[in-house]
C-alpha cells in the first residue's frame, strides 16, 4: 500500500497541485487543499476496488476536497467601502485617469450590483465563488454580474469627456 501512495505522489503530486490552484486561484489554500487529498487518498486507499480506475479516483477525491473548502468559506459580508479598488493598468488603456470616475460610477450602482462587480473584478471571486458567498444560484450570479457589468459600461461611456469606438469599447479619457 505504500508503494502505491508513494506512485502516486511521483505521478500525480505537481498535476494535482496544479489542477487545485487552478480552481481556488490561491497558492496557501491549494497547499492545504493538495495536502488534505493526499491525506484522504494515504486513509482511503483501501476502498479502492479496481486499481485501474486509480487516477479517475484521486481525481474524484481532489474534486469532492475543493468542493467542501468552498462549502466551508466563512460567508460573512464584506464591507465595500474597506475593498482597495486597483489603480494599474489592466490593458494598454491607461485605467489609473478613469479611476475616480470608476469609484463614482460604482458607488452610484445599487448595493447588489455593486457587491457584484466589486467581489469580481476588484478581490477575484470566480462567479461559482460569489454564487456560494451570495447564497444564490449560479445562473442567477451570472446574471448579476452581466448586468452589473452592463450598467456600469453605459454609466461610463455616458461620461462627457469618454470617447468610445463603434462596439462601445473604450478608447479615450480626456481627464478634467
Amino acid at each position: 500500500m505504500q508503494t502505491e501512495i508513494n506512485t502516486i505522489w511521483i505521478d500525480l503530486n505537481e498535476e494535482l497541485y496544479m489542477f487545485i490552484l487552478g480552481k481556488v486561484k490561491n497558492e496557501q489554500t491549494a497547499k492545504d487543499i493538495h495536502q488534505e487529498v493526499f491525506f484522504k487518498i494515504q486513509t482511503k486507499i483501501h476502498q479502492l476496488k479496481h486499481t485501474s480506475k486509480l487516477t479517475s479516483w484521486v481525481y474524484q477525491i481532489t474534486r469532492n476536497t475543493i468542493m467542501d473548502h468552498f462549502r466551508n468559506i466563512d460567508h460573512r459580508k464584506i464591507a465595500l467601502t474597506e475593498v482597495d479598488i486597483p489603480e494599474t493598468a489592466s490593458s494598454d488603456f491607461n485605467y489609473s485617469k478613469l479611476t475616480d470616475c470608476i469609484n463614482s460610477k460604482i458607488e452610484n450602482l445599487s448595493s447588489v450590483h455593486k457587491e457584484a462587480i466589486v467581489l469580481t473584478s476588484f478581490k477575484n471571486y470566480s462567479q461559482k465563488e460569489l454564487a456560494a458567498h451570495l447564497k444564490i444560484s449560479y445562473s442567477g450570479t451570472k446574471s448579476r454580474v452581466q448586468k452589473a457589468k452592463s450598467i456600469l459600461k453605459e454609466t461610463i461611456l455616458d461620461c462627457p469627456n469618454v470617447t468610445a469606438d463603434n462596439s462601445g469599447k473604450l478608447i479615450d479619457f480626456e481627464k478634467n
